[in-house]
């Protein structure tokens, strides 16, 4: 019978796994609904290892909002390791979820998350276990929706094959819409079966769906166009946009796990979006425009959220947090609330320019005063001119000389290595800017234990941004950089000991722009890979460049292209992209416009303080940028219940920009 638990045949395999309480669930928080009551019932998917997978913000708020409907059920499955994937197939167990252990089959809807293209094996290993065929061509009626979102589902064509849907953008108002659908669809007696469902969809602007779409390929290899294969489905699928954030104060609820996670914490988002322009952000790019929480509202599901999971640190999550038009009153004011309190607040990594010490002071008042993330990106100026990263070397000095003086110990720079237009001296320029960081610190401070920890990640293009069109830096380029820039660093008598230094090999970034960048070429690969055993890609202990090397060679050399082909080629301005039939409100001549000031180390401003400079997004989305301030202070809570009442429909504040 559907719905039924797979626990009494899984509970005796899990002595035998090595971390068998990723599978146990029972969280705080977590919902078990009686099968029968639900007309539409999910499973949301993370492809990773539940305690990568349970912080996820995305999954979280989908999973709160899918169970607020009394017909609806939501439950959640994360990656088996392999130790229980062997034991699964061993005793011939599906694919679970870990709330009421029910076999992913058996659900209507299969919802898959996409963080990172690395995950994608681990979507198959999923589907095979649940006993859903790989390809969306090949499932019937009895057969889970598959449908992928996520920041990588904004080129989805790499996995069009497995997918049979794909949603593009914010997904609060998505899955209640995609849901009516399918309670409709069902309460009618599923006239015309999965295709007709599909088709629904797809005509309603709600999703896009591969299958509806064919590729035409040139001789040379690129491709000459997609075009829809039946009327009435979009030419252009678009992204969906939450225009009022304060609506959707999710989660309300915070799971808390019983194991250990990655992020030990609650997460409130206080803005999403961004229009800083940095060119290799696709985030920045497919998230706009920038849509704030009032200061209310953020006080309201911190307060909500800690007296509901019980966490002790509160993370105020964006793209670039301290960008908040209200980040000082918003830090004062819960800092003020909850002093005393064992809560402590964190933001993530902070823009050089945006940093200030009373800030950080504010957010370190009730906790301990951990080091400082800042993110240059590019080791020179000229570099950071070209990626849009406004913070020149005396901006960053400054800055750390005063965290320095401050108390501050340590501090962390991020960059990347293999941006375009980068030369040996770029990536040099680190060790440089490391070493002046260290000077400034015990100069500032008066001692000489201040520590700087240098951490590099690879760029890799990403479609929706300006260098979407960009050569990838091979990884035998990136890793002898990598190596220049350690040896300076190392030999440095005066500073080397005080500077850390963390870097990735180059082979992982490679795989991850073939993903990024491919075409439904790539699925074949993908297959391939996973086949030949390839799990957990993103994890750098499982990763083999070797496997993927082979399989790129067996799959894509028939077919006249390879991997360097996807990765280190550059792009021309009127190639057809795989993803140029998907709108993410980015105007492509504006992209290409972009890409050119940044070969011409041109800056471009924040369109939140200047004129709108044409991208596109707000008339193609009819949406607008939201900000404040909203002139409101956060007043402290009040013993009584009624103190914890939600607000969010109150009369909106924001004021829009320019």
């Amino acid at each position: 019978m559907s719905g039924q638990s797979l626990f009494p045949r899984l509970e005796p395999l899990l002595p035998r796994v090595r971390k068998p309480v990723r599978y146990l669930g029972g969280e705080g928080n977590s919902q078990v609904k009686p099968w029968a009551d639900a007309v539409v019932r999910w499973c949301l998917m993370y492809p990773d290892a539940y305690e990568v997978g349970l912080p996820n913000q995305g999954i979280q708020i989908l999973y709160e909002i899918l169970n607020e409907q009394p017909d609806v059920l939501a439950e959640r499955t994360y990656s088996v390791w392999s130790d229980l994937e062997d034991l699964l197939r061993e005793h011939g167990i599906p694919q679970f979820t870990v709330d009421a252990h029910r076999a992913v089959g058996d659900f209507d809807l299969l919802g898959v998350s996409f963080s990172t293209e690395l995950g994608y094996t681990n979507l198959l290993t999923a589907l095979d276990l649940a006993g859903i065929p790989l390809h969306a061509l090949d499932r019937g009626d009895e057969h889970p929706i598959v449908i992928a979102g996520g920041h990588a589902a904004f080129n989805p064509e790499p996995v069009a094959d497995f997918v049979d849907a794909v949603v593009l953008g914010d997904g609060e108002q998505a899955v209640l819409a995609i849901t009516d659908v399918v309670r409709a669809f069902r309460t009618a007696g599923s006239p015309g079966g999965r295709g007709e469902l599909l088709t629904r969809l797809a005509r309603r602007g709600l999703a896009y769906i591969p299958a509806f779409y064919d590729v035409d390929y040139r001789p040379d290899g690129r491709i000459h166009a997609v075009v829809p294969n039946r009327p009435g489905v979009p030419a252009r699928p678009t992204k969906h946009t939450v225009s009022d954030l304060d609506a959707w104060p999710y989660p309300k609820a915070p799971l808390v796990p019983l194991a250990e996670t990655v992020h030990e914490r609650m997460s409130v988002e206080i803005f999403r979006g961004c229009t800083r322009g940095c060119r290799f952000c696709q985030a920045g790019m497919i998230t706009r425009p920038v849509r704030e929480r009032t200061i209310d509202t953020i006080g309201e599901m911190v307060a909500r959220g800690l007296e509901a999971s019980g966490f002790t640190e509160v993370g105020l999550l964006s793209l670039s947090s301290a960008d908040h038009t209200e980040i000082d009153e918003i830090a004062k004011g819960l800092a003020d609330r909850y002093e005393g309190t064992h809560t402590s607040l964190s933001l993530p990594s902070t823009r050089v320019d945006a940093f200030n010490v009373t800030l950080a002071n504010e957010f370190s008042r009730n906790g301990r005063r951990s080091g400082l993330t800042f993110a240059p990106e590019g080791g020179s100026e000229r570099l950071r001119k070209v990626i849009n990263k406004m913070v020149s070397e005396e901006d960053l000095v400054r800055t750390v000389s005063t965290a320095y003086a401050q108390g501050w110990r340590q501090v962390k720079l991020y960059f990347m290595c293999g941006l375009p237009t980068e030369t040996d001296a770029d990536v040099l320029a680190i060790a440089g800017l490391a070493r002046e960081v260290i000077k400034a610190g015990r100069r500032a401070s008066g001692h000489r234990d201040v520590r700087c920890t240098v951490s590099i990640g690879g760029f890799v293009p990403k479609p929706h941004t300006p260098f979407q069109w960009a050569a990838q830096a091979s990884h035998e380029v990136t890793d002898r950089r990598l190596q220049l820039l350690r040896d300076a660093i190392r030999g440095d008598r005066d500073v080397g000991r005080a500077i850390g230094f963390r870097y990735h090999d180059g082979r992982p970034g490679i795989i991850e722009g073939l993903l990024a960048r491919g075409d439904r070429r790539v699925g074949a690969v993908i297959e391939q890979v996973w086949r030949d055993g390839g799990r957990f890609d993103g994890w750098s202990e499982h990763f083999s460049f070797e496997r993927w090397e082979k399989a790129c060679a067996q799959v894509l050399g028939p077919l006249g292209v390879s991997l360097d082909w996807f990765t280190v080629r550059e792009r021309d301005e009127h190639e057809v992209l795989p993803w140029d039939h998907l709108d993410a409100g980015l105007d492509r001549d504006w992209l290409w416009s972009d890409w050119q000031d940044a070969l011409r180390e041109t800056e471009l401003d924040d369109c939140r303080w200047t004129p709108c400079y044409d991208c596109g997004v707000c008339p193609t989305m009819g949406t607008e940028t939201q900000i404040g301030p909203t002139g409101r202070t956060l007043l402290p809570l009040m013993p009584s219940p009624a103190s914890h009442a939600p607000s969010s429909h109150a009369p909106s504040a924001h004021a829009p920009a320019s």
